[in-house]
Parts: C-alpha cells; sequence; structure tokens
C-alpha cells in the first residue's frame, strides 16, 4: 500500500520542488510521511467545502495545487487557514501541494492549459532550465493556433475552459501566436510580447496591465484564475491512477469557481 512519502516522490518526479519560487509552500504542508494512503481526493484549492468532500469520502490525503498554508501563524479556528489544518489533522488527512513547481513543470498547469486551447508547437518562453529528461522547464508557454479574429478565439477560451465570461482587451491583432501563464501572471506581459506573441492567455490581469497589453498591441485574455488552472487536476488524478492503481483517486465533484457574471 502506498503512503504519504510514496505519493510525495511521485509528484517531485513530476514537478521537481528545485522548479518552485522560494517563498511558495510546496509538498507536505500537514500530515505524517508514514501513513498509508488509500484514498486520495484531487482538487484545486483545500478550502473548507473541499477539506470536508476529502472527510465525507474518508480520504488520507488531499492533494491540491494551491498550499494549505500561506503564512505563519497560530492554527486556531479564528481563521480559514487555521481551520483547515485543524480540519484535516483532526480526522488524520494529509495535504501535499504542488503549486508553483507544477506551474512551471513540463506537463504541467501551462502545457494543460496549452493543450486544453488546442494550441500547436508549443514552448517554453524564456526556459529557466531542463528537467531529468532534458525538456525545457519555465513559467509560460507559447504556441500556434489557426489564424482567426480575436471573437472567435475568446469564443473558443470559453467554451475549452467552461468560463462564465471572460475580459479582454483587443491589442488590433487577428490571434495567431498565443502565450498562456495559468493563474495571476499579468506581470508575464512584456514576456509574451518579446516571444513575438500577438495574444496572452492568463488571469487575475490588473487594469494597468490592460493598458499596457492595448498599448503593446496585444490581444490580453483573463480567462480567470480556477478556469485557467484547474484543468490540471484532472491529468493529475490521471497520473496518480496509472502510478497507483490500488489506490482510489477521485477529482473533486463540488468545487467550483464562486465568481459570477451578470
Amino acid at each position: 500500500m502506498a503512503t504519504v512519502a510514496d505519493i510525495l516522490n511521485f509528484m517531485e518526479s513530476l514537478a521537481p520542488a528545485h522548479m518552485a519560487e522560494d517563498w511558495d509552500k510546496i509538498g507536505l504542508n500537514c500530515g505524517h510521511k508514514n501513513q498509508k494512503v488509500k484514498k486520495i481526493l484531487v482538487a484545486l484549492d483545500p478550502f473548507p467545502h473541499v477539506c470536508q468532500e476529502a472527510i465525507d469520502m474518508g480520504a488520507d490525503l488531499l492533494l491540491t495545487h494551491h498550499p494549505l498554508i500561506w503564512e505563519p501563524g497560530f492554527v486556531t479556528d479564528e481563521t480559514t487557514q487555521g481551520q483547515c489544518i485543524l480540519t484535516l489533522t483532526e480526522n488524520k488527512i494529509a495535504h501535499i501541494s504542488a503549486h508553483t513547481n507544477l506551474d512551471c513543470a513540463p506537463g504541467g498547469v501551462n502545457d494543460t492549459l496549452a493543450n486544453a486551447l488546442g494550441m500547436t508547437d508549443v514552448k517554453v518562453i524564456a526556459p529557466k532550465g531542463t528537467d531529468s529528461h532534458g525538456n525545457n522547464w519555465g513559467l509560460l508557454r507559447m504556441g500556434n493556433v489557426e489564424p482567426q479574429p480575436l471573437s472567435t478565439f475568446t469564443s473558443k477560451v470559453k467554451n475549452a475552459l467552461q468560463c462564465d465570461g471572460l475580459r479582454f482587451v483587443d491589442g488590433g491583432k487577428p490571434v495567431c501566436r498565443v502565450a498562456v501563464g495559468g493563474g495571476a501572471c499579468g506581470s508575464e506581459l512584456k514576456s509574451a510580447a518579446n516571444a513575438g506573441c500577438d495574444t496572452f492567455v492568463t488571469s487575475d490581469v490588473k487594469y494597468n496591465q490592460f493598458w499596457e497589453a492595448k498599448e503593446l498591441g496585444v490581444n490580453l485574455i483573463d480567462a480567470g484564475h480556477f478556469h485557467t488552472e484547474n484543468p490540471v487536476c484532472a491529468v493529475l488524478a490521471k497520473k496518480l491512477a496509472v502510478a497507483f492503481p490500488d489506490t482510489e483517486i477521485r477529482l473533486s465533484e463540488i468545487h467550483r469557481d464562486c465568481i459570477k457574471y451578470c
């Protein structure tokens, strides 16, 4: 039977810790490494309703993209972070996070996003290094799509990621060369522009970043933090199921984006 340590080692093979930002809280956020793991719940976030879902399914491990612990402090029920930590530990559920390392890793968040949008000839923008297989790794991806009007591409993004809505600015060009950065990557706009991309899909874009994109002549699309990152959860669940066939792997059935549009 697999242990938490076995899952950690497997995640290290997919998204090595050295690919993470220094500030990130990746890896084992709570729990015992020698704990046996019969059931795993995979989700984007370790929020209270997801922790309860892990309890309801009898999970031994919750594996999420976003960390359980962001800042050090007291673990009490007076904060949401504290409540989640207490909920998991009291129910003997370990928690593992693969965050910025999974953003950068080959086959991780941004390769999954590029694949979901039907991009071809996908490459890493500004690689930070190569992995053990010789593949480039880094944050952003760029690739090609069939030349099309921005209105056509925004519709495809909305459908592919199942978004309720998008925010975007028209850079004045048809869509052909696309950069993607799941989550809050608006600050990487110039990297996308310098790589020769006419379109950049990301999320959590600030007001001034939309104006900067317009001035740079780049179509900038904000497809939402949840929707640009959540597709990797299904990929992770499938990889875990192959690696650990005797362990029940379940993708969260209740976690959804809380942001609504009218």
